[in-house]
């Protein structure tokens, strides 16, 4: 039996994917989460096989949370169920210890495939993913990994310490990481970046 959480801040959507998968006989929803911050503590009770997350979420989004569930249960296989078709947004998913990516338009037999594929360590990417688009946002990918990492949990509100925790990394890190953000987008002061943050959290 496949053991499955799913991580999406729609209660509608999950409410139709359990429905979708009741008459699966090998896969089981033994849990859902609303938020990424419910979703990681959601894994440490129950232990999943498999995770469909969504990358969008309040709190802490499906990126984060990917990575510290990885870093800490890393056999747990974690879907990406995206409404972002950037190539840039499956790379991130990647990098954090995603092993699969499918589009929330997918059809109910894509989604029980991918499934059944990470549960079995394979990977299983949407093949309906577009072209990278990264090119309209050339400010944007002038930023490392970490960089985007960080403007995304400023675009959550998240202060240098909660970043510095989540990401198990110091403040002063942190710091200079802003301080080379503020240089790389030519933006000048906290206000105008935590703007900048907030209109840009998602677009990958």
């Amino acid at each position: 039996m496949i053991k499955i959480i799913i991580a999406e801040d729609h209660q509608a959507l999950i409410d139709g994917i359990k429905l979708s998968l009741e008459n699966e006989n090998d896969i089981e929803v033994i849990g859902e989460a609303n938020n990424g911050e419910d979703l990681i503590k959601l894994v440490d009770c129950l232990q999943p096989d498999v995770i469909i997350t969504d990358i969008r979420m309040p709190k802490c989004d499906g990126i984060t949370a990917t990575r510290l569930i990885k870093k800490k249960h890393p056999s747990i296989q974690i879907i990406a169920f995206s409404m972002f078709d950037q190539a840039e947004a499956v790379k991130q998913m990647q990098e954090a210890g995603a092993s699969g990516y499918i589009m929330k338009n997918s059809s109910l037999t894509k989604l029980i495939k991918a499934i059944r594929t990470v549960a079995e360590n394979n990977s299983f990417f949407d093949t309906d993913i577009i072209a990278d688009k990264s090119s309209e946002n050339n400010e944007f990918i002038l930023l490392s990994r970490r960089e985007k990492e960080i403007l995304r949990l400023i675009g959550e509100g998240k202060t240098s310490n909660e970043i510095s925790e989540m990401l198990f990394i110091g403040k002063t890190t942190v710091d200079t990481h802003r301080k080379n953000i503020l240089k790389k987008l030519n933006i000048h002061g906290k206000s105008d970046l935590l703007r900048f943050a907030v209109e840009r959290k998602y677009d990958f």
